[in-house]
């Protein structure tokens, strides 16, 4: 069977779609399965001029947005890209972003096309402060979940919770198969390790949604309650000089280092104690995975697929978003207690490889494929 994976940008950064379908060529193997993985270069813009139409929806009485505009653009140059690159045909087509899954169904109509929705933007521009709530962006957005269910032999997603989340958009919710991200145990080499500070350790793109503000007001709590600590952040984004002035007025920027964009944190996460991010929203949180397979103790947010991942007191602990206080006392309790850390980080490692197996998700996945691949 001739698999195409279709992501949107090249699979560079670390977490979530990245994580995974780079691993996955080696798992299909030939003869029975090949597998192609295709993404449109981030150089590659205001190239196609295809007119863009969907079938459940008119996106022109949103077309005077420059938010629209943009990602109708963007289409037009997946579009554009598409034509030129793919030649061939394919057995079944993989989608990961919904702009390649509704250009590549409009050109290989006859092709079986699985969606996996990964994550939502519109969630993620509101929590950025990007687009209002209800407004002309939401709209359109969040329209774009009832075009992909016309369309997709199959919709997956990664959580209960984003599923949830997507029936308030879709007609058939219940359709939508889960299969939670998965990941080779092999990148992840956990190290046994003392360290007389506590490592406190957090990897994400640094946006708001994130909720990095609320973990450096923590940390200055653990700091005037007398606790001695080193805050590692990983990751690079737009926010990034707002974090590093908080940090100094908050009289924390000597206990926390900014490392910028890594693109293996897996291979730095396992020389720290905690891992922690306090999400105001994620639809899985591929990145508390990641760090439970590095045997790091996790603290999150009660938060969608976070909610998921951590059962709180059994392999992590789980705190309301935006409560600094509530934070400080999780990582309290963390700091203070070795023995307790170490049992919360071995626990949340047993479910990482039962549950997060790459294993697990290429089996799953094969059988959605013979079965679109079956009906078409």
């Amino acid at each position: 069977m001739k698999l195409l994976q279709a992501l949107f940008f090249p699979p560079e950064q670390p977490g979530g779609v990245s994580s995974m379908i780079p691993f996955f060529q080696e798992r299909f193997q030939k003869p029975n399965w090949e597998m192609e993985i295709f993404s449109i270069p981030k150089r590659v813009r205001s190239k196609g001029h295809e007119e863009v139409t969907f079938t459940t929806f008119d996106w022109h009485q949103f077309e005077e947005n420059s938010t629209v505009q943009k990602y109708i653009q963007t289409i037009r140059d997946y579009i554009w890209w598409s034509k030129m690159r793919l030649k061939q045909s394919y057995d079944v087509i993989h989608a990961h972003h919904p702009i390649a899954a509704l250009v590549l169904k409009k050109l290989f109509p006859d092709t079986p096309v699985v969606m996996t929705i990964h994550s939502s933007y519109e969630r993620e521009l509101i929590l950025n402060g990007k687009i209002e709530e209800g407004g002309i962006e939401h709209q359109f957005l969040t329209s774009l979940y009832r075009e992909l269910e016309h369309h997709m032999d199959q919709i997956l997603t990664v959580s209960e919770s984003f599923k949830q989340y997507l029936s308030t958009y879709m007609n058939h919710p219940d359709r939508i198969i889960v299969i939670p991200n998965g990941y080779d145990e092999r990148r992840f080499k956990p190290i046994s390790h003392e360290n007389e500070v506590p490592q406190l350790i957090t990897v994400c793109r640094l946006v708001p949604a994130k909720g990095l503000d609320i973990l450096l007001q923590a940390c200055a709590e653990l700091k005037a309650r007398g606790h001695s600590y080193v805050l590692h952040i990983i990751g690079d984004g737009p926010i990034r000089t707002e974090l590093e002035e908080l940090a100094v007025s908050l009289d924390i920027y000597d206990e926390t280092i900014f490392y910028g964009y890594m693109l293996h944190p897996e291979q730095f996460m396992p020389f720290s104690d905690i891992f922690v991010l306090p999400s105001r929203a994620e639809a899985f949180g591929s990145v508390f995975a990641e760090a439970a397979l590095c045997w790091l103790a996790l603290v999150g947010t009660d938060v969608g697929g976070i909610a998921e991942q951590i059962e709180d007191g059994v392999n992590g602990l789980l705190v309301p978003p935006d409560q600094p206080t509530a934070l400080a006392d999780a990582l309290e309790k963390m700091m203070g207690d070795p023995v307790y850390r170490y049992q919360l980080s071995r626990a949340g490692w047993e479910k990482a490889k039962k549950s997060y197996s790459l294993t697990r998700v290429v089996n799953e996945l094969k059988n959605i494929y013979l079965q679109v691949n079956r009906k078409s």
